[in-house]
């Protein structure tokens, strides 16, 4: 029987790499360029939705916190679906997580290309792709704290960009900075069709748009095996996840349309830009064209990093090739990465050869794939609870507030959204693909014979609370 111990990972990630790491989970490309499209869903009421949201992925990484300050391990949902519910959910939370990544970030390694297109037209987009992919696998195959180096500097740059665009933006509303000096004042949130222009019906609809954003939160579950103090640093960045969200998402938003009436938001290009350029930064198109490549780069980044601990973990289950469960001598998953390098390359080469509405389409399993893992952390943390005695459950330091009734509220929602997306063309394809990638994934788990094996063997760890829940 296998315990976190097992696991030959190199504790190098400190506190602040942990910190940095949760943030820039949260904050994606979408909230540079995608929130345009969200804005005309609900205007000025999609501060709502991304509240409703933000709290749904509070109680999810409350609840993925409680079972990683209990079992620090890298493989984390597929570990603990496998400890908890058995072989088969590790094997499908594993595999579905690990392809979620390395679809994102098919995406993303070509969004790099199209980046550099910005400044260097005459370069073909699939040499900055390849450079930008190269040089993340490099950086995750050097050592764990080259990981987290980059990723922090990568979330710093997004941080302060949006923290910067906050104040100027303020500056503007209360004090007509970039206005001549005449302020814009607060007026455009209600004067265009009032707070809720669309009803609730678009707070509702633009629910989808803003679950999506918040896609790579989940990340820091995946980091606690490789954290220094993962019963400190896990709870700290997770306790903080909520008010980033309501700074950097609502925060900004509010700025955004306070400036500009919502309805016209989108059609002159990125709101980022424009407020830069009105404050009189010349360069304003540039340095946000730098902050979204290095987003994507970010993304590339951590999907590597996830996706080798968890095959890594699948491999310590004996749901995947011995050979992704072996380390480098600094402590790294090197066969995982590389393999998962690989289907990235094939991802770039893949833009080119498919059309774009077919790399769609498989995209979508991405979506799919977040909801479930949101679900399955919800619910293997429901097993964990239900599992603990009255002895053991004072032991337990970190807890999921309002347990049970917000896992359940929260399950609910992410099936409510789920249904949303019936109600839209371009997601109602994940109805369709998604379910199709688990029905794929379930019959290779019999088609392998991994079914055949001793259902306690190959288990990430022993799920003995009574040990480790008051750790």
């Amino acid at each position: 029987m296998l315990d976190k111990n097992a696991e030959s990972l190199h504790r190098g990630l400190e506190e602040r790499h942990i910190q940095l790491i949760a943030i820039g989970g949260a904050i994606g490309v979408g909230l540079f360029l995608g929130s345009a499209t969200a804005i005309k869903t609900a205007g000025p009421a999609l501060t709502l939705s991304y509240l409703i949201g933000g709290l749904a992925i509070f109680i999810i990484m409350r609840a993925l916190g409680e079972l990683a300050v209990a079992y620090p391990v890298a493989g984390s949902f597929s570990a603990y679906a496998n400890a908890f519910l058995g072989p088969l959910a590790g094997y499908v939370t594993g595999w579905t997580y690990w392809f979620m990544w390395v679809v994102t970030c098919m995406a993303e390694i070509t969004a790099v290309g199209i980046y550099v297109q910005f400044w260097l037209p005459q370069v073909p987009q699939w040499i900055p792709a390849l450079i930008a992919l190269v040089a993340m696998t490099v950086v995750n195959l050097i050592n764990v704290k080259a990981y987290g180096e980059f990723e922090f500097w990568f979330a710093l740059i997004k941080v302060v960009t949006i923290i910067a665009m906050i104040v100027l933006g303020a500056g503007m509303i209360f004090f007509g900075l970039g206005n001549r000096g005449v302020p814009v004042g607060l007026s455009n949130l209600w004067s265009h069709g009032g707070f809720f222009p669309h009803g609730m019906g678009g707070v509702v609809m633009a629910l989808v748009m803003v679950m999506f954003a918040y896609l790579g939160v989940e990340l820091i579950g995946v980091t606690a095996g490789e954290a220094q103090n993962p019963e400190r640093a896990i709870p700290a960045a997770i306790d903080k996840v909520l008010w980033r969200i309501l700074i950097f998402y609502v925060g900004a938003l509010l700025v955004i349309m306070s400036i500009y009436p919502w309805n016209e938001i989108g059609t002159k290009g990125s709101p980022f830009v424009l407020t830069f350029s009105r404050v009189g930064i010349p360069a304003a198109a540039s340095i946000i064209n730098f902050v979204v490549m290095t987003a994507a780069l970010s993304s590339c980044n951590s999907g590597l990093f996830s996706t080798g601990r968890m095959l890594y973990n699948l491999a310590l289950q004996k749901n995947a090739p011995a050979v992704f469960g072996k380390l480098s001598r600094h402590g790294i998953p090197y066969a995982g990465i590389l393999v998962s390098s690989a289907f990235l390359l094939v991802g770039v080469v893949l833009n080119y050869l498919v059309p774009a509405r077919v790399f769609i389409y498989i995209t979508s399993v991405a979506t799919i794939g977040a909801l479930y893992i949101w679900g399955i952390i919800l619910v293997v943390q429901m097993k964990f609870r239900q599992s603990l005695s009255p002895e053991e459950l004072v032991k337990v330091t970190y807890r999921t507030p309002l347990w049970p009734y917000a896992s359940w509220a929260v399950l609910a929602f992410l099936a409510f959204v789920l249904v949303l997306m019936a109600f839209d063309a371009g997601t109602r394809v994940a109805l369709y693909v998604g379910p199709v990638w688990f029905i794929l994934t379930v019959a290779s788990y019999y088609f392998f014979g991994h079914y055949r094996r001793d259902p306690e063997r190959g288990r990430a760890f022993q799920p003995s609370p009574a040990k480790k829940a008051g750790k």
